[in-house]
């Protein structure tokens, strides 16, 4: 396999080689509708029942999980799936710019097809695996986007999809070797997926085992062992005058949390003076805690900020700051059992002051403790910034491969 060096030629779709051609989805595919199955015919064992809940993106799930009679896969061999097809969501397809649709493997067949799921037929001497690569392309997804506009749910016609133009290889050989490159960039980018899984439940087993009371560890309300104030909003929100792009101050925003694993670097928001002094100043070093919405995730700050009331931050613990960091870690999921619901889900700081926490007395305990869980953490970071990297390298792969900038022969 070598790269070679083309001619190349003005399209509707960019530069492309001399030998490409211009062709529309439909031209090469066509999407299959799934069954109009009634609920009442669902049964506890049976055949799978492929719904849009069981696509998503690149991956079949099956945690929720349907079936019909055994009969029916007799009776509707035109909705019987088998490994190897591709299943793409035809209502609310994109999460993120992102289009649900997934190869079936061996264990998710057989299955029965359901209605406003589509199957992809392939016309003869095009491969298929390359044409999935295709629907990922940013201008495809584009395409999609507003192929669906004005409808709602956003649904997806076969018109919308046939109509969208792509650049198109001379051969299936050629479409296969694109395709096995952008799948060995998959598989690894999988492999590195599952391993971030296996370390998550490595950190989680350890934080049930090392945070778990233990004898002679004290009992106290976290009100007592830091100072918890909440944050403070600029009102109206809207108002630009809160805000300046070239501040070296923040403003923590709950995206800027959730995005963000243990500590805060950036935010996508930055204050003026007026909005600095209308809202809750906070220096870096510091722990606060979402309480709105995304309700109990901690962050250790590594920049000076603002905090609106979305957040409380805890100042001047008694105990070590990153101990207390992993205990809200640990408790995250059991915030939204107690919090106040309403349009989003919101904890009140009296909730938060008298809520337990168990420690070791030693300092230098609680220091073992979360140096042993940080090791995790650190672990964890290397390979989730080699994943990032790795995802952006096949986004260049893409750009380069399925537009015939490099070619593989």
């Amino acid at each position: 396999m070598e790269l070679i060096k083309e001619k190349y030629k003005q399209t509707d779709v960019g530069l492309i080689p001399s030998d490409w051609e211009v062709k529309k989805i439909g031209e090469v595919l066509k999407v299959i509708g799934g069954g109009a199955f009634k609920s009442i015919d669902s049964t506890d064992i049976g055949v799978r029942w492929l719904k849009i809940a069981n696509v998503g993106i690149n991956q079949i799930l099956w945690n929720d999980e349907s079936f019909l009679p055994i009969n029916f896969a007799g009776e509707n061999k035109s909705f019987l799936l088998k490994e190897g097809d591709y299943v793409l969501a035809l209502t609310r397809p994109l999460l993120d710019r992102k289009l649900k649709i997934s190869k079936l493997k061996k264990q998710d067949v057989p299955a029965l097809l359901n209605q406003r799921v589509g199957k992809i037929q392939v016309e003869e001497n095009n491969d298929a695996d390359f044409l999935y690569f295709v629907f990922q392309k940013h201008d495809v997804i584009n395409g999609l986007l507003q192929s669906m506009a004005g409808t709602d749910p956003p649904n997806l016609g076969n018109r919308g999809i046939y109509n969208i133009d792509f650049a198109f290889p001379p051969t299936k050989t050629e479409q296969t070797l694109i395709a096995t490159a952008l799948s060995d960039a998959d598989i690894y980018i999988t492999s590195l997926e599952k391993l971030i899984a296996k370390k998550r439940n490595i950190k989680q087993g350890a934080m049930q085992k090392l945070l778990q009371p233990k004898e002679g560890w004290e009992v106290k309300k976290l009100g007592e062992i830091a100072s918890i104030v909440r944050g403070a909003s600029p009102r109206p929100i809207e108002d630009t005058k809160w805000f300046d792009e070239n501040s070296q101050i923040g403003w923590v925003r709950i995206s800027d949390v959730t995005k963000s694993i243990k500590y805060l670097f950036e935010t996508t928001q930055k204050l003026s003076e007026l909005g600095i002094k209308s809202s809750r100043y906070v220096e870096k070093g510091n722990l606060i805690m979402s309480i709105c919405a995304t309700v109990g995730r901690p962050i250790l700050l590594e920049i000076n900020v603002c905090i609106h009331d979305g957040f409380v931050v805890f100042r001047n613990p008694q105990i070590e700051k990153k101990f207390l960091y992993y205990f809200l870690t640990f408790i995250e999921k059991d915030w939204a059992k107690n919090g106040q619901t309403g349009s989003q889900m919101n904890l009140n700081t009296n909730l938060i002051n008298t809520t337990l926490i168990q420690f070791p007395k030693e300092k230098s305990e609680q220091i073992r403790i979360a140096n042993i869980i940080g090791d995790i953490d650190d672990e964890l970071a290397v390979i989730n910034k080699k994943l990032e990297k790795v995802k952006m390298v096949k986004q260049g792969m893409m750009q380069q491969l399925l537009t015939g900038k490099i070619r593989l022969v």
